[in-house]
């Protein structure tokens, strides 16, 4: 009793506002891109209402969970990026060879994570590389705000300039003033999208993993890097630049090894949160960093409770317009990215090339070989790092030619005399 009421008095509005954004962020948005991986795969009504089931309870278990044992801020996510490869990789296979696909995915990550050897390669990279990572992957969707504005002056606006308000007179409830101003906006104008429940959740349907070597080449290969590099590297980050001692073995171990149980469920994978993340762990969270891990735990209700009541909900949070969940979002994100940012920009000489370099790939959103942009700024910025670190030597003359050398010089110098 005395840890509830520990937990309890922990809580606060601005958190369980921080939280509950995460999810919604998560659900307004890049659920659509889970939803296209699903009709990519052909998957029938059932099938795909286990996938959301097992995204939405392995994100709200994971979260609930680790914010509690960590006292950290711990938002798990769906792979978005994942996802989106998935989209143009499911094609070709049946259901089953996916599963299995997703099974070799999270268990490569699982064993990575607790043997430490994805620590050890993030330890290898400069901070500064990381931060520039974490940087472009946060600008654009603060950036988006003006293309929000641009598309819907009112609803957005309210949102960006209530924010501000509230940072100047209440500022640690910003964030909550902007969500309910631009919920209000958008009632008061209309603007919210007819609600059409077309997704209920049943519960999981369990679906035998078959194993191929295409499978494995095309799908698991590829998740495995992606989300290794474009949501654990980056989350991670982010829990440092907070000033959070983020355990790597425990969180990535312990997520992906959920991620492995719920596979056969049809989870792709489940991984640290990096976008959504950072709405929960900065300051618009809470001032004091030792209460932050209550949006972990909101968050994770908001994903147990979607995992239950899933269409009502899934249709709530998207009938609320984009402008209004693109500006929240972005408000939201600034203190985190400016965080960021300063790292960024704290390396001098050659790590200040290498993390520019890192910024400007990261944030161009390119896509090679069905991987993003996050994973490519990496590798550049790292390569660019190695590059102009290295040193090269000369090769040594042989011993006649240094003898002949110095005989030249001799000579020379007797001529001048």
């Amino acid at each position: 009793m005395s840890r509830v009421r520990a937990v309890l008095a922990d809580v606060t509005p601005s958190a369980l506002v921080a939280g509950v954004i995460s999810a919604l962020v998560n659900y307004s948005g890049p659920f659509l891109i889970v939803l296209a991986a699903t009709r990519a795969a052909g998957l029938d009504e059932a099938q795909t209402a286990s996938w959301v089931w097992a995204v939405s309870i392995g994100n709200g278990v994971c979260s609930i969970a680790l914010s509690l044992f960590t006292r950290m801020p711990i938002i798990v996510a769906w792979s978005t990026p994942g996802a989106a490869l998935l989209i143009a990789s499911l094609g070709g296979f049946s259901f089953s060879e996916a599963v299995g696909a997703f099974l070799i995915a999270s268990i490569a990550a699982a064993v990575f994570g607790f043997t430490g050897w994805f620590g050890w390669l993030l330890n290898r990279i400069p901070a500064p590389i990381l931060q520039a990572l974490l940087a472009g992957i946060l600008l654009p969707f603060v950036i988006s705000a003006a293309d929000a504005f641009s598309a819907a002056p009112l609803l957005a606006g309210s949102v960006i300039a209530t924010y501000f308000v509230g940072k100047k007179f209440f500022d640690r409830y910003a964030v909550l003033a902007a969500l309910i101003v631009g919920v209000t906006v958008a009632a008061l104008t209309g603007s919210f999208k007819e609600m059409t429940v077309g997704l209920t959740i049943s519960g999981p349907v369990f679906t035998m993993p078959t194993f191929s070597l295409a499978a494995l080449v095309s799908i698991a290969l590829p998740l495995f890097i992606v989300n290794m590099a474009s949501q654990n590297a980056p989350g991670l980050a982010l829990l440092h630049s907070e000033g959070y001692p983020a355990n790597d073995r425990l969180l990535v171990g312990s997520i992906s090894t959920a991620s492995t149980l719920l596979a056969p469920f049809g989870n792709h994978g489940i991984n640290l949160a990096a976008i959504t993340a950072a709405i929960a762990v900065g300051p618009e969270s809470h001032p004091d960093r030792s209460r932050r891990y209550i949006a972990g735990l909101s968050a994770g209700v908001a994903y147990l409770l979607v995992g239950v009541f899933g269409g009502y909900l899934v249709a709530g949070f998207q009938s609320i317009p984009v402008e209004t969940i693109t500006s929240l979002a972005a408000v939201a994100l600034l203190a985190s990215t400016l965080t960021a940012l300063k790292g960024a920009m704290s390396g001098e000489g050659t790590i200040g090339v290498a993390s520019l370099t890192t910024l400007a790939i990261t944030m161009s959103g390119i896509i090679v070989l069905g991987v993003g942009s996050a994973f490519w700024g990496l590798v550049a910025g790292g390569a660019v790092y190695l590059l102009l670190n290295s040193t090269v030597r000369r090769p040594a003359l042989p011993r006649k030619s240094e003898d002949a050398a110095r005989a030249a010089e001799d000579s020379d110098s007797m001529a001048g005399v």
